[in-house]
């Protein structure tokens, strides 16, 4: 291509002509501040309309926000802890916990949706520059604060007098126990309650899967069996906090592979119940070993032995799961001699 096919953009200039041969012509500031593009106005800062658009949006928002948390505190006033309902794809879950968890969501989100489109369209979104200072102050300005604060303390006499500093002291730490005391109002104290469990003398163990009661004959050896106390019903309001203490497994183990004494003679022609809650963190126990009884905690896998008084063999256990006393009433059924001996559950309940 010959000088003259080339486009004059693209030649050199007599200024690139003085430079030295490879060297790159360099401007006199590559990093010269750009400064700020023009100012383009948004739809709203011209159209009065469109700002009230935008204002009635989100006046919307806000307000179903408003709506959202009265429909949750509606929701839990109304619906009942242990009620249910199907959704797709999830399947059968809580009511209350859903409509909580999609209300209290609502709101929150409503509130910032809109906050930010207030924001992006009403608020000004003009980009101002300022030129960084340094946000200490100034060593004169220093000294005189902390000459004045010294004398301050030296006028109070707090360091002098001490039975004022120490009251003080006293007065400050004691004031934080009036918010313990509101505390109080979260619910009645436990007392004893997770000492006992709705078992009692003369309880009929019922099947949990044909709520029928339970004969020594309808459990087989190497089987286990879930049982819950007589009267108690899954429409209950309280089956839950109920059953979380009263769940019972039942399994059939020869009396002459029995080791414990003590489980034996609370046993029932080899029939022994056991609390299905394990004493690590509360897990439902629901794996048994037919050669070896053992069960399993699904949890953290605490085993514990069946045939040696439920002692624990493995796992992070504290101590061996509670034993029911059983026996049977005069129609042949499988009833409660009493309630559990012990605490079910976790360890720390026995402290409770």
């Amino acid at each position: 291509m010959s000088s003259q096919e080339i486009p004059e953009e693209n030649l050199p200039s007599a200024q690139d002509a003085d430079q030295p041969h490879g060297s790159v012509a360099v401007k006199d500031d590559p990093f010269a501040d750009p400064g700020l593009p023009p100012h383009e106005h948004r739809i709203q800062d011209i159209d009065e309309r469109a700002a009230k658009r935008s204002e009635r949006v989100v006046a919307f928002l806000f307000t179903l926000s408003m709506l959202a948390t009265v429909a949750f505190i509606a929701s839990y006033v109304t619906i009942k802890a242990d009620k249910s309902v199907y959704i797709w794809p999830i399947g059968h879950i809580s009511a209350l916990n859903f409509a909580l968890g999609m209300t209290l969501g609502v709101a929150l989100f409503c509130i910032g949706a809109g906050a930010v489109h207030w924001a992006r369209t009403l608020m000004s979104d003009v980009e101002v520059a300022d030129d960084r200072h340094a946000i200490s102050a100034e060593p004169e300005v220093k000294a005189k604060v902390l000459a004045d604060f010294k004398q301050g303390a030296k006028e109070s006499q707090f360091g002098r007098r001490k039975l004022i500093r120490n009251t003080l002291f006293g007065a400050v730490a004691m004031v934080p126990l009036s918010g313990v005391i509101l505390l109080r109002d979260l619910g009645p104290l436990p007392e004893d309650k997770l000492r006992h469990t709705a078992w009692k003398k003369g309880k009929l163990l019922v099947n949990m899967n044909t709520n029928e009661p339970l004969r020594p004959s309808d459990i087989v050896v190497g089987s286990l069996t879930f049982a819950k106390p007589e009267g108690l019903e899954e429409t209950d309001e309280d089956f839950q906090q109920v059953m979380g203490k009263a769940a019972l497994m039942l399994v059939r183990i020869q009396p002459e592979n029995i080791k414990d004494k003590q489980e034996l003679e609370w046993a029932h022609e080899g029939v022994v119940a056991y609390s299905k809650v394990c004493t690590h963190v509360g897990c439902p126990i629901s794996l048994y070993e037919q050669q070896t009884h053992h069960v399993l905690c699904p949890c953290h896998q605490s085993t514990f032995d069946l045939s040696d008084g439920a002692r624990v063999i493995f796992g992070p256990a504290g101590h061996a799961l509670p034993q029911l006393r059983i026996g049977v009433n005069g129609e042949g059924y499988l009833q409660a001699l009493g309630d559990f001996a012990e605490p079910v559950g976790p360890a720390f309940w026995e402290r409770g």
